[in-house]
């Protein structure tokens, strides 16, 4: 671990005095210096658009920036490269398929399912398009622990279930849906699933053929990557139906002032001038991990989580929220008679970084009767002795009020 943390140059700075605890991981991770360094030699090197010069820079450029698609296809195993469309992150993507495949297949009357944990992002697109074209939003439920119930999700299934949308991990709770069966009985009732896959990429791996999804979506600042850059995986069969989300840019294929035709996937959805470098960094990102080894990124992930959670019971008035047999690198919890944001601010003051707020995701807290809550997160580069310190914060807040 200690040399994987020597790669990431932000967690050797004190804050206030006091050594850096970075446990915000779900919002955004730290970026080692190999995935820094990928995106400064784009700038100083070979920086040039994609996909449109004949000479040497723009020739160079393309190759890293399709290099990365590459990378990105064979890291979540699909079946080609045109079902790879490099967007700004998880929220743009899930827009992008509410506002070209819902649009086009969405009636007045037709039902889309979500669940009650996920994020807003993976809520409001769904409710405009809803109210949009008239459609209903059902909402699956979950249990007081916060896992997912599959019986009451099948219960909601039926004919006019167009698409269901659901999370891979909860960014709130850190609940791993039972995704596979979730896909199988979508697909029985004939819905398209879309997955909110933005906090399950860093942490397990992902096997979108394996899963059967039919659009999958992701961020890379989540995965040791940059911001404003993000992947969409669909299956090329709906890729190619779908209407273009933009228009300008590569995702055509011919223009006049009669009639524009458009390019095929992935070109189709990528208007404009990409974030070239960002995506160069993903790819760097991805080399990361695999060097690092996802599965043992998850191993040491879920050793911290289980650790921490035993560890934080030390704390006096301390209330876990998440409480799932099947979990991935998220402790939400609040503490009796402290609002989380004064929490936050105190851990601040020891050098301990944490979320605290609603987390996106308002209607886990209405579903937990709670205002808000706080979040320690962990990535691969997290110890157990930062787990200590958080829980000796804690103690001292708890103290103080």
């Amino acid at each position: 671990m200690k040399d994987i943390r020597s790669e990431f140059t932000a967690l050797s700075q004190l804050i206030y005095g006091k050594p850096l605890v970075y446990l915000d991981n779900a919002a955004t991770s730290q970026k080692p210096k190999s995935v820094i360094d990928a995106m400064r030699c784009f700038y100083e090197e070979h920086c040039a658009n994609v996909h449109r010069g004949v000479h040497r820079l723009s020739e160079l450029a393309t190759v890293h920036f399709e290099k990365a698609r590459e990378k990105v296809k064979n890291f979540i195993n699909a079946s080609s490269v045109q079902e790879i469309i490099f967007t700004k992150g998880t929220t743009d993507g899930i827009n992008l398929v509410a506002s070209t495949y819902g649009r086009q297949n969405i009636c007045a009357g037709d039902e889309i399912i979500v669940s009650q944990m996920e994020h807003h992002s993976n809520i409001v697109p769904w409710q405009m398009l809803a109210q949009e074209k008239g459609a209903i939003l059902r909402v699956a439920p979950i249990d007081d622990e916060g896992a997912f119930l599959f019986d009451a999700f099948s219960a909601l299934l039926n004919a006019k279930t167009k698409i269901v949308a659901i999370t891979h991990v909860s960014n709130a709770l850190g609940t791993v849906t039972p995704l596979k069966k979730i896909i199988e009985a979508s697909h029985a009732c004939g819905a398209v699933v879309v997955v909110d896959g933005a906090q399950a990429v860093p942490h397990c791996a992902v096997d979108v053929t394996n899963l059967d999804c039919d659009f999958y979506a992701f961020s890379a600042h989540k995965m040791y990557g940059p911001t404003g850059t993000g992947v969409l995986y669909g299956k090329k069969k709906w890729l190619e139906s779908m209407p273009p989300y933009q228009g300008g840019g590569d995702m055509i294929a011919s223009v006049t002032f009669e009639k524009t035709t458009y390019a095929k996937p992935p070109a189709k959805f990528e208007a404009g001038t990409p974030n070239i470098a960002g995506v160069i960094g993903l790819g760097a990102a991805i080399d990361f991990m695999q060097r690092v080894g996802v599965q043992n990124i998850a191993f040491v992930e879920n050793d911290l989580l289980q650790y921490a959670s035993i560890a934080v019971e030390a704390v006096p008035g301390l209330r876990k929220i998440g409480t799932a047999k099947h979990k991935a690198s998220v402790l939400s919890f609040v503490l009796k008679h402290v609002h989380p944001h004064d929490i936050s601010s105190l851990l601040d003051r020891q050098g301990v970084a944490i979320r605290a707020g609603h987390l996106c995701a308002q209607p886990v807290m209405q579903r937990f009767q709670v205002p808000a809550l706080c979040r320690a997160s962990f990535a691969v580069y997290n110890t157990k002795e930062e787990v200590d310190v958080l829980v000796k914060a804690l103690i001292k807040v708890s103290e103080v009020f």
